[in-house]
């Protein structure tokens, strides 16, 4: 049997690249997308505006109809015309801080909470939520970047959080945070000039090494955040 392999928020980035990996290695590839479908891509695609949780719900129970064993969560916003990410507590706008919690934390919160009873029963079903390393309060040296920390440390606590109550009904499923790596896209863009040589990967590299991971994961790995390669990385 072939593969089956959710991508929410697959349109762009990250997420159009895991779309395009698994569908090379001929998996069944499923897209849940705030953007219409563009022509001729060969996926099941259930475009989501977020205006309501009835069609949140109703793009969902769509796409789990493919029956999907790994599922990648690929929201999140870094920066955007409004607003770039602080240097200092000085340049915090709460207004900014909410749309980043709006779009780092609700959002995969609503669809965690819309695939819980699949994840509960599953077997050996595989999530991963892309989040960043900059979210691990143990490893945070530098300070800086408020509005994006905090709502990616949120975001890992939510993993976490609902990989407890996920396993309690489904030892076998697995629930991780992923930090993707610094990657060629609009969200890297701005912080790419001053990078070491060969960190900066493109999104095919970061596809074909998440992808990786995915193929990895076990079950008692579950709840954890890991790196790009695969290592823990402390909350």
């Amino acid at each position: 049997m072939s593969a089956s392999v959710l991508i929410i928020g697959g349109s762009s980035g990250i997420g159009l690249a895991l779309a395009q990996h698994y569908a090379a290695e001929d998996a069944s590839v499923t897209v849940i997308s705030r953007q219409a479908k563009p022509a001729q891509l060969p996926y099941h695609w259930y475009q989501d505006s977020l205006n309501n949780e009835a069609d949140s719900e109703h793009a969902v129970k769509q796409a789990l109809a493919q029956q999907p064993d790994t599922i990648f969560i690929c929201n999140g916003v870094l920066h955007d015309d409004s607003a770039m990410p602080e240097k200092t507590i000085r340049q915090l706008d709460c207004t900014v801080l909410m749309q980043r919690l709006q779009a780092n934390v609700a959002v995969p919160a609503l669809y965690l909470k819309l695939l819980f009873a699949y994840l509960c029963k599953r077997p050996a079903v595989k999530l991963l939520v892309l989040s960043a390393k900059v979210g691990s309060i143990t490893d945070n040296a530098l300070g800086g970047w408020y509005s994006y920390r905090v709502s990616k440390a949120a975001l890992n606590m939510l993993v976490k959080n609902c990989s407890i109550e996920v396993s309690r009904l489904n030892k076998t499923a697995t629930l991780v945070s992923l930090h993707p790596g610094t990657t060629d896209t609009p969200l890297s863009a701005p912080f790419q000039a001053n990078l070491p040589a060969g960190q900066l990967q493109s999104t095919t590299q970061t596809a074909q090494r998440l992808a990786a991971v995915a193929a990895a994961l076990q079950p008692l790995q579950t709840g954890a955040l890991l790196n790009w390669d695969g290592t823990v990385l402390p909350f």
